[in-house]
């Protein structure tokens, strides 16, 4: 097969245009195009005037040699790569144990199904509840100002990635096609088959909730074993090696391959983990704040005279500004069309994050507008501090908030004038259960709060509007990313200094993501299979 790029054709081109800009670029006849598969559809919006679709298509072509001569020399015509998964290893039959996977995020789900998928019958745990009762118990808390402590955004089947946007991309390397690896299972869940090709696929929450089941019907139809409510409370470890854990309920379970997927808000884990000497170290991670627009003036000013068009959708962003005091602010976790949502695991404490469904149809457009930080300039106490640093700007939100779980919230013309917010403009919060109007310049470090402003008024020389007086800030965002690391050998996934415990994903500080996270669980899945056969065959 051939894969053409950088095939360039107006919004509202008629349909066949595809296919004959596929046969000007070839140089060939009708005829003699068997067939094409679109590998990647985006669009180029430099220009809001001209916007055009961008395609890259996979092609199978009569006498392919004579065509590739033809071609020789334009780098738009190439070999299409090899994306075919192909399993590294089969469990033997006589396997003598089983390997554990802890946590049900994207991470722990995909190592899962694919342990699962070569005949290893793996074990997942999880803290948290099913998905559809995590999901009831999570509207406690937006509905009811309840928040159940291991049922609720982070915690539970789908991990946290199941109450967000749903996106499905990332600027990481992936030499292998293990994303393309991904979306295949994800389509075979349900979800829709466009996200193998479209240039920034996402799914949405309410479509995550039945791929997530599906993913889970799976893994026990091959002979894996998921267990909710099952929260590790302590890994017993001897000689630098992992033995087995110890849950809640005070089972044992023995095990020598541990798949470490508990997310980036897992501290008692964190915690646990440091006592028993498996080497941590703390990482950078960003706070900042949540802020919302009315989606309409994101789409004018992104797509312009295009604005609305179904085939574009809510338009979105991706800013950042280094700051005068040495500090960078970005957008995070943009979400189009979406809803602030209340994602605190911990009672006392409040946090935000951005959610969209798959229409991305809301009001409101909401993004993260953070700042980052160091383990050297900002947390530099030991190797769990930036957890502390959490837990006091989460506490001082609840405070903020009316100590109900509201969350504080300031116009964006209030908080670069330092004026406390008594009323709303034009633009409604959707953050549930709801916003308490206040001074968000107490609401984190004088050095995130200078930067923060500082940048939001650059950001408005390149969107129109940005730093537009009734744009709402809502606090906190501090889980942007795992504080901590527990650092692996590259080689083999497992801890630097813990034998058969396997670090993954964005709780262990390796993704940052739904589908990094789970390329990352496919990665260390690997190794993990791999491992168990070497140690099969030697016994």
């Amino acid at each position: 097969m051939l894969r053409l790029t950088e095939i360039k054709l107006p919004i509202a081109h008629p349909e066949g245009a595809l296919r004959a800009a596929i046969l000007e670029r070839l140089g060939i006849q009708d005829a003699d195009l068997i067939d094409f598969t679109i590998a990647r559809q985006g669009h180029d919006a430099r220009n809001k005037n001209a916007i055009y679709f961008v395609y890259t298509v996979d092609v199978r072509v009569k006498n392919e040699a004579a065509v590739r001569a033809q071609c020789a020399g334009n780098p738009r015509v190439t070999a299409s790569p090899d994306t075919e998964y192909r399993f590294v290893a089969r469990a033997p039959a006589s396997l003598p144990a089983r390997p554990v996977v802890i946590g049900m995020g994207p991470c722990g789900f995909m190592a899962g199904l694919l342990l699962a998928q070569m005949g290893f019958r793996p074990i997942i745990l999880e803290r948290g509840k099913e998905v559809r009762q995590r999901t009831r118990d999570t509207w406690d808390l937006w509905r009811k100002h309840h928040l159940h402590p291991e049922s609720n955004v982070q915690f539970g089947e789908g991990g946290a990635g199941t109450f967000s946007d749903g996106k499905l991309y990332s600027g990481v390397k992936d030499p292998r096609h293990l994303g393309l690896k991904v979306m295949q299972e994800f389509v075979q869940a349900g979800a829709p088959e466009e996200i193998l090709y479209v240039g920034k696929p996402h799914i949405g929450t309410f479509r995550l909730v039945s791929m997530i089941e599906k993913i889970r019907a799976t893994i026990e139809s091959l002979g894996g074993e998921i267990r909710f409510e099952s929260r590790v409370d302590d890994f017993d470890i001897v000689d630098g090696a992992a033995r087995g854990l110890t849950l809640s309920t005070g089972e044992y379970i023995a095990a020598n391959h541990v798949i470490l997927a508990v997310g980036h808000s897992a501290r008692d884990t964190f915690q646990k983990l440091h006592q028993r000497g498996v080497y941590i170290e703390a990482k950078p991670f960003s706070i900042g704040f949540r802020i919302e627009h009315p989606q309409s003036m994101i789409d004018q000013c992104r797509l312009g005279p295009h604005a609305g068009h179904p085939l574009l959708g809510a338009a979105d962003y991706k800013l950042v500004h280094h700051c005068k005091n040495g500090r960078s602010v970005y957008s995070f976790c943009m979400c189009p069309g979406g809803t602030v949502v209340a994602a605190a695991s911990e009672e006392g404490r409040v946090v935000t994050n951005g959610m969209s469904q798959y229409s991305r149809n809301e009001r409101n457009a909401n993004a993260a507008i953070v700042v980052g930080i160091t383990p050297e300039k900002d947390f530099p106490e030991h190797v769990l501090a930036g957890i502390d640093l959490q837990r006091r700007w989460e506490e001082r939100a609840f405070a903020l908030g009316g100590r109900d779980y509201n969350a504080p919230a300031q116009l964006v013309g209030d908080f670069l004038v330092g004026k406390p917010s008594t009323q709303l403009g034009a633009v409604l919060p959707s953050y549930q259960p709801g916003v308490n109007l206040t001074d968000l310049s107490t609401a984190l470090p004088d050095y995130a709060i200078t930067a923060i402003r500082e940048a939001l008024s650059a950001f408005d020389k390149q969107i129109k509007g940005f730093a537009m007086h009734d744009a709402v800030l809502t606090g906190v965002e501090t889980r942007t990313s795992s504080p901590i690391r527990i650092k692996r050998d590259p080689k083999s996934y497992q801890s630097m200094n813990t034998r058969g415990l396997y670090p993954a994903g964005e709780g262990a500080g390796y993704a940052g993501g739904i589908l990094t996270a789970a390329i990352d669980g496919i990665e260390v899945a690997e190794a993990v299979a791999l491992s168990m056969v070497y140690t099969t065959v030697k016994q």
